[in-house]
């Protein structure tokens, strides 16, 4: 995407707005909605218990409310998986972004990937919620990268996604690259882990993220103001 064409609404709307902090208070969760709400995010990204609080903040707007799946490692069992999209979706949440099984990646079961990934977009399709799934770039080969990407191809989930933000790396602009050379426009990237300057976001679009999740949201909106006011 050529970002000249960007304008701070729009540049704000690709952005899920994150706070998954292990010990977020209320105030916090509060101020990430009213954040949100202020400069119109896409999606603020949260764990599943403040599904209910955040749906109520940002009532009457046209933010969604993301919930965590698996999160932030990805080792509950299937069942676990789908109870927990289920119940996410049933308590409010808009879109559903889950952490894969890298244990199956790394065993090579394929199948296992696949059967994870289009039960859970299964279900949050049949809330109409767009499903993301989280790879954790850092921990897999380019193989594996590109071998999960061709199960979301086929799967059609919505989003494939680059990382927790919770690993030892984050995204990079290589694995954008190849995650959406490989699934081209059947499903779009997310980017996120690491992405807290405008320098780095402008990057990430350019390789062909469609979404940007980041805590540093108004951080980057301001920097790309000043850039465009020189």
């Amino acid at each position: 995407m050529n970002t000249e064409a960007l304008t701070e609404k729009t540049l704000a709307a690709m952005f899920d707005h994150t706070q998954l902090a292990p010990d977020a208070t209320e105030e916090m969760m509060k101020k990430l909605c009213d954040e949100a709400r202020e400069i119109g995010t896409a999606m603020v990204a949260i764990n599943p218990y403040w599904v209910p609080f955040c749906k109520e903040q940002l009532k009457g707007t046209d933010v969604h409310v993301g919930a965590a799946i698996g999160f932030p490692l990805g080792q509950n069992t299937l069942a676990t998986k789908l109870f927990e999209t289920r119940d996410s979706l049933e308590e409010g949440a808009d879109e559903i972004d889950y952490m894969i099984n890298q244990s199956k990646v790394k065993a090579g079961d394929w199948d296992y990937i696949e059967k994870e990934m289009r039960e859970i977009t299964e279900i949050s399709h049949e809330f109409n919620a767009p499903c993301k799934v989280i790879f954790e770039n850092c921990n897999l080969t380019k193989d594996e990268i590109r071998k999960i990407a061709e199960i979301a191809k086929k799967v059609g989930i919505d989003y494939v996604k680059t990382s927790t933000g919770k690993g030892k790396g984050g995204a990079t602009v290589e694995d954008v690259k190849l995650m959406k050379d490989t699934v081209g426009d059947t499903c779009k990237v997310k980017a996120a882990g690491g992405i807290r300057d405008w320098e780095t976001c402008r990057a990430m679009i350019e390789a062909g993220a469609e979404r940007i999740g980041t805590s540093a949201s108004l951080k980057i909106l301001e920097e790309f103001r000043r850039s465009r006011e020189q």
